[in-house]
């Protein structure tokens, strides 16, 4: 199973709530939720604007159960 924890882990360090990654990532508030619950699957270029924007890998903010 796909957790974002580590995302939601990242966000807490670097102080970002999620209304960032609506304004300044483009992410829409369906993929938000997503991100939100254990188990639901976001398109790799998700995953690809949130590592450009955040400066980081996709092993910093995905995990597998």
């Amino acid at each position: 199973m796909i957790s974002y924890k580590p995302l939601l882990k990242l966000m807490i360090d670097k102080g970002l709530r999620k209304k960032y990654l609506v304004e300044e990532v483009g992410l829409s508030w369906t993929t938000v939720a997503k991100l939100s619950k254990e188990g639901e699957y976001v398109d790799l270029r998700v995953i690809e604007k949130l590592c450009k924007e955040l400066n980081c890998t996709p092993n910093d903010i995905i995990e597998i159960q």
